[in-house]
């Protein structure tokens, strides 16, 4: 699907904020960049989430706040998109400044859901997981705090996947918490999700933050294995208890049932503390977000980010600043801080046990576009199971599990830190039961 072809179909689902012109074609776009036909993508249609530089192209973290900021360079990841013959199809919409679960915080209007027409795509990887969903592009980059690749690949029926912390480079990246954040591809299948992420993960020293490991760490997509015989998966009862929807219950036991039945054994385990993980998740956020934020005063970059931005971006600004104040911070973000240590020393004490941790990814189906929520904290319930595996920094993907009343939704899939390939093994057995 050419550039232009594009376009006209974007136009009823606004997955992108901006196009790539530089090509037209996939031949054409391959000579313009003076790229050979051998890279690892091999001239695959990239989407690249609104919060990464790419050279030459808006960023504008789909907001007022830099809605005509042109970025100068390319994030690390996008570097290494194009050195492996990707072709960037443009910018893709996203929740303002990746604040929001929806896909509806955007300045730039609501993102569509392709495979459930009238109902949100989820948040905030909104536009990456539609142009996948839509076939507008083969793969894409998106970035995930505390579920924002894993909510809308669910919500959209695609695979999306969340590494380690430090596994791929944060270097271009406009932060929403920098402690918690993971850039991580989206994509139709795992082979394609896996091969896009053996692209863009490895050290990078112009982030502090990366990881430097052994070279045969990055394998992923070589070293795919779907036999899901001798691997232990945990489930806890305290997922069942956060359920909404019973229709997402039958459909991840039945997921779990087929596991099974594959010859992967299934084992009850339990997580206490799982009930505090959702406002340690945001204490966190708050804070951290309020920080990232300051250099948006109006002087370097567009417009003071509180003169303009949307009610959601304001609501985590004044939370976070108010959290920050000495007053408070012993009060709310120190102990937020010692609740994140133990939800990250429970985790790892059950995976002494089991190989992949399994749960839903939502607790409940995607709302119409336009629903009024009053309320926040039901917007941000959405989150309850992914914010486990960004608190701990561990890897998590998922995978379509199945469709209620036509509405996709997916089986996620954790694992110890530095699990990436066991995981991405066990979501690609799934997937081909």
């Amino acid at each position: 699907m050419e550039i232009s072809e594009i376009k006209e179909k974007d136009e009823k689902i606004n997955a992108f904020i901006a196009f790539n012109n530089k090509f037209k074609s996939e031949e054409e776009g391959l000579k313009r960049i003076n790229l050979s036909v051998h890279g690892k993508l091999k001239g695959l249609k990239v989407g690249v989430k609104s919060n990464m530089n790419v050279s030459g192209l808006k960023i504008t973290c789909a907001s007022k706040t830099l809605e005509n900021y042109l970025s100068f360079y390319d994030a690390t990841v996008v570097e290494r998109v194009k050195a492996n013959n990707g072709l960037i199809a443009g910018m893709t919409n996203m929740d303002e400044f990746a604040c929001g679960s929806s896909g509806e915080t955007s300045y730039f209007n609501p993102t569509q859901n392709p495979s459930a027409p009238g109902h949100i795509p989820g948040g905030s990887s909104s536009g990456s997981a539609a142009a996948v969903a839509a076939g507008f592009v083969d793969c894409a980059l998106g970035s995930d705090t505390g579920g924002s690749i894993r909510n809308p690949a669910s919500h959209c029926g695609i695979v999306g996947f969340k590494p380690t912390y430090g596994v791929v480079s944060r270097y271009g990246l406009i932060d929403l918490a920098m402690s918690l954040d993971q850039i991580g591809p989206m994509a139709k299948d795992v082979k394609t999700a896996s091969l896009l992420l053996e692209v863009i993960a490895g050290q990078d020293g112009k982030d502090a933050t990366c990881l430097n490991l052994d070279k045969n760490f990055y394998t992923f997509h070589k070293n795919l294995d779907e036999n899901l015989k001798n691997l232990k998966f945990g489930y806890a009862k305290e997922f069942d208890d956060l359920i909404s929807d019973a229709g997402i219950k039958n459909v991840i036991h039945k997921a779990i049932d087929k596991i099974s039945s594959a010859g992967g054994e299934i084992v009850n385990v339990s997580l206490p503390d799982l009930n505090i993980a959702l406002p340690t998740y945001y204490l966190n956020v708050y804070v951290e977000f309020f920080s990232a934020t300051r250099k948006f005063d109006g002087r370097r970059y567009g417009y003071k980010i509180e003169d303009v931005c949307g009610e959601e971006v304001l609501r985590r600004i004044i939370l976070g600043k108010f959290i920050s104040q000495k007053e408070n911070a012993k009060r709310y973000y120190r102990k937020a801080i010692m609740a994140r240590t133990l939800i990250k020393k429970e985790i790892s004490e059950i995976f002494k046990n089991i190989d992949v941790l399994l749960s839903p990814t939502v607790p409940k189906l995607p709302h119409k576009i336009g629903e009024k929520i009053s309320d926040p904290r039901v917007m941000y319930a959405y989150d309850i199971f992914t914010v486990l595996a960004n608190l701990a920094g561990i890897p998590a993907g998922v995978v379509p599990a199945g469709k209620i009343d036509g509405i996709p939704t997916a089986l996620q899939f954790m694992g110890n830190a530095l699990g990436d390939q066991k995981v991405l093994n066990a979501m690609y057995g799934f997937e081909n039961l």
